[in-house]
């Protein structure tokens, strides 16, 4: 579901930048609000496990891919607010780092990953689980949520891929940037999502979700404790080392062909604005590393991501309680 760059045009990429900063202003102010400041660390450890989900990715008919995203399953833990900004830098890492996204882009695959599932998948489930945790309940709506989440998430992304052809064209007639129309984009992304990403979805989320209520309750909002466990450390340690797993899965995600690959998709024709667009050329393109076996450049990926990711966030929780103990003197 990472959109790459040159797929949508430059306006649409600014309008949709430009209607995630509100939702990041809101979210900031509501963890500054809301959120103890011992806490703020565990949204990198959250970040992180949304980070190895999507390495994860799975195969469907037709040679495409997707993967899961994990923004219900730390909406669920930490709020929506904080799934919000915990998405969305790793979604930076990611394109970045990684080149899995585009840079012009960002804007939308945080609209569409880190604001519409999260707090889709939030509101589902907190309409079927109430305040129940820890019990068929809560994983009920945990299930649902994300599923709904995703494929919220999907149906999104597909509508910014399917009106891109009808606004924006050369004089020939020809897709300046992706050339399928929604006739094509929703059902090639829905499909997909509908079916095995979404039950993808559903598994990460029920699973971590049932392991942190018994295991590691320091990953919840709801809980005083704000040092990673044993069993947590563990369980991110596991899931690196299983990353070469998606790594298993043949083809491209939809939508995510390079220029050099689309013409041969069936369009006939490479559009202009990908052929001439913004290029940015990533330190470790596909998680990998030149000179390494494929396998192990994707684990030192996953361990630089997650590394990565728990340092921000800690720092960002130094830096706040700083400022608290600063305000109190």
């Amino acid at each position: 579901m990472h959109i790459p760059d040159n797929y949508l045009s430059p306006q649409t990429c600014g309008v949709m930048a430009a209607a995630m900063v509100p939702v990041w202003a809101v979210s900031i102010n509501k963890i500054k609000k809301d959120m103890p400041k011992a806490k703020i660390p565990m949204m990198g450890v959250a970040a992180a496990f949304s980070f190895l989900a999507m390495m994860f990715n799975v195969p469907i008919p037709g040679g495409t891919t997707g993967h899961a995203v994990g923004g219900s399953l730390i909406a669920i833990l930490l709020g929506p607010y904080a799934a919000c900004l915990s998405v969305s830098v790793a979604l930076l890492l990611q394109a970045l780092i990684f080149g899995d996204g585009g840079i012009l882009a960002f804007g939308a695959n945080c609209f569409n990953m880190a604001f519409v599932l999260p707090f889709v998948g939030y509101a589902v489930y907190k309409l079927i689980a109430g305040g129940h945790q820890k019990d068929t309940r809560e994983y009920v709506g945990a299930g649902i949520g994300s599923y709904l989440g995703i494929n919220a998430a999907a149906l999104c992304a597909a509508i910014e891929f399917g009106i891109q052809p009808m606004l924006f064209r050369d004089a020939a007639g020809n897709a300046l940037y992706c050339p399928y129309g929604l006739n094509v984009s929703i059902p090639a992304m829905m499909i997909g999502h509908l079916t095995v990403f979404g039950l993808a979805e559903v598994v990460f989320t029920v699973a971590i979700l049932a392991f942190v209520r018994k295991a590691a309750p320091e990953l919840s909002v709801s809980t005083a404790e704000s040092k990673s466990s044993n069993p947590l450390k563990v369980l991110l340690a596991v899931l690196i080392v299983a990353t070469p797993v998606g790594l298993l899965a043949a083809g491209t995600a939809w939508g995510e062909w390079g220029a050099d690959e689309i013409a041969a998709t069936g369009v006939g024709y490479t559009p202009k604005g990908m052929v001439h667009g913004f290029d940015y050329s990533a330190l470790l393109p596909d998680y990998s590393f030149s000179g390494l076996p494929e396998w192990f450049g994707y684990i030192l990926s996953a361990v630089i991501g997650v590394a990565l990711l728990i340092i921000i966030f800690r720092l960002i929780g130094y830096a706040a309680g700083g400022r608290s103990k600063t305000s109190h003197a």
